[in-house]
């Protein structure tokens, strides 16, 4: 017997969180029978097995051999089932929580370089004073330069109250300095939240984790406290890769009717077909129903929901949910389209197998995969247009996608002049770089961190719900999926 959960998403979000999944969790287990085998294909298998362990170069471990038959098997299906070996399933349950024992830095990459993109508030490496912008060099006695993302994460991680040493290069400051960092469990915060003008909030939810949903509850009561009368309300899920499945009904719940269905699942196996309602019943856990004590004004609060290419599997489903039912105007650029539902089934203590068994449907009927939300109003990244939205990945650019189930896929042709596009534009901007002598001109065109003054697509969601003039974008339109006949 194998314990499982279900899964609607397979997104990576960069190297704090690792790998973010939307998720159910169930106790309950299946007992199928088993087909009959193919005799000759599992013949072939074991004399490649046996020619590999006796002809190879050198020794071969058979554990490995195994393992990387099981994971070649299962990574051929599609691009979001996989086999979890031990440390990669303890990665994935970390991801799930937004618990991890580390320094507590949000990371890119930059010139070969590990870059600070943001400490974690109140985390070792924000109290040792790490800003952003900072470049750490070597961690411990190893270089970073030539380092992947992954491997310098997994070098900053490790176990409670160790130690590493961070080589730090700030900028701005022309220097480098040596601190030093007692590591900790690390509490990701996924919600943050704040009155952008009187009378209007702007909540941000960056991951749904297992406390996302009572952090939510928390900030949004903090608001209304604040501010009893809010006269406007963005919800902010860009760049959002998923996470908990209970939690994107729960946050749908807070602003649609009860019993209103969010989103639903069709696949080949009974237990794969469900509706999901906003109900607590679909979304509580032992403990209560966090959202119960919000102001019923959130149901009917002017509400505008963002979205980017980044936007994927439980964002969706909440974007989806509230744009069917007409209770928010969606607006920015067409999400990811994981719309797929994994379902994690556990072999071992320390093994699983996730493996796509459903896919998601907006309450309308609409399969989200391959496709994604479209928004309401298409908006650009800046006032100057798009920087680099028609680089982003998206599901449909996936090999091996699964298709939308609902027609056949068409080859959509503009999306490669857009990116011909884009990439001259960085090729210029890249080459002006390295000729100009000012610093500042050196650096290549960047977003505004969302939330400031500078975030042009907030700026016009908040021009949505004052009934202002908005800055429609003149060359967005829909992407269609591209790929083959459905399954």
């Amino acid at each position: 017997m194998t314990a499982k959960l279900k899964i609607a998403g397979w997104v990576t979000v960069g190297a704090l969180a690792g790998v973010l999944t939307t998720m159910q969790f169930q106790a309950s287990a299946r007992n199928n029978a088993v087909a009959p085998l193919p005799l000759e294909e599992l013949q072939q298998l074991a004399a490649v097995f046996s020619l590999v362990k006796t002809d190879y170069v050198e020794p071969v471990d058979e554990k490995k051999l195994i393992t990387d038959a099981i994971s070649g098997m299962v990574s051929g299906l599609d691009p979001h089932s996989v086999y979890f070996d031990k440390t990669t399933f303890k990665e994935f349950r970390e991801g799930t929580t937004g618990k991890f024992v580390g320094v507590g830095i949000e990371i890119g990459m930059e010139d070969g370089l590990v870059k600070v993109v943001s400490p974690i508030e109140g985390s070792p490496a924000f109290r040792a004073g790490l800003k952003s912008g900072d470049l750490i060099t070597k961690i411990d006695e190893t270089f970073v330069k030539g380092l992947t993302m992954d491997q310098a994460v997994k070098r900053m991680r490790g176990e409670p109250n160790t130690k590493v040493l961070l080589t730090v290069f700030r900028k701005n400051e022309n220097r480098s300095f040596v601190v030093t960092i007692i590591r900790e469990e690390i509490r990701m915060q996924s919600v943050r939240a704040k009155m952008i003008e009187p009378g209007y909030a702007w909540v941000r939810v960056s991951q749904f984790q297992e406390r996302t949903v009572d952090d939510f509850a928390r900030k949004v009561e903090e608001l209304y406290k604040q501010n009893p009368n809010i006269k406007g309300f963005v919800l902010d899920l860009r760049d959002d890769p998923g996470g908990l499945l209970d939690g994107a009904i729960a946050i749908s719940s807070v602003f649609l009717p009860r019993d209103a269905v969010v989103v639903s699942t069709r696949g080949q196996i009974p237990e794969s077909n469900a509706v999901f309602k906003a109900r607590p019943d679909d979304y509580a856990r032992r403990g209560g129903d966090p959202i119960a004590k919000l102001p019923e004004a959130l149901k009917t609060v002017p509400l505008v929901v963002l979205v980017n290419e980044g936007s994927a599997s439980a964002s969706e489903i909440v974007s989806g949910a509230l744009k069917d039912h007409k209770r928010a105007t969606i607006m920015g650029a067409q999400t990811f389209g994981k719309g797929s539902v994994q379902t994690v089934r556990q072999l071992g203590p320390d093994t699983a197998l996730k493996i796509t068994t459903a896919r998601y449907y907006t309450p309308s009927g609409t399969s989200i995969q391959a496709r994604g939300i479209v928004p309401d109003v298409m908006l650009d990244e800046t006032a100057d247009g798009n920087l680099y939205s028609a680089l982003r990945v998206r599901e449909a650019d996936l090999q091996k996608h699964i298709t939308s189930g609902q027609g056949p896929e068409v080859k959509d042709e503009q999306r490669e002049k857009d990116r011909e596009e884009a990439i001259k534009k960085l090729e210029e901007a890249n080459a002006k770089a390295k000729d100009a002598k000012d610093a500042k001109d050196k650096e290549l065109p960047k977003l505004p961190e969302y939330g400031s003054a500078e975030d042009f697509r907030l700026q016009q969601a908040l021009h949505r719900l004052k009934g202002e003039p908005v800055a429609v974008s003149k060359t967005m339109t829909e992407r269609k999926p591209e790929g083959g006949a459905p399954n």
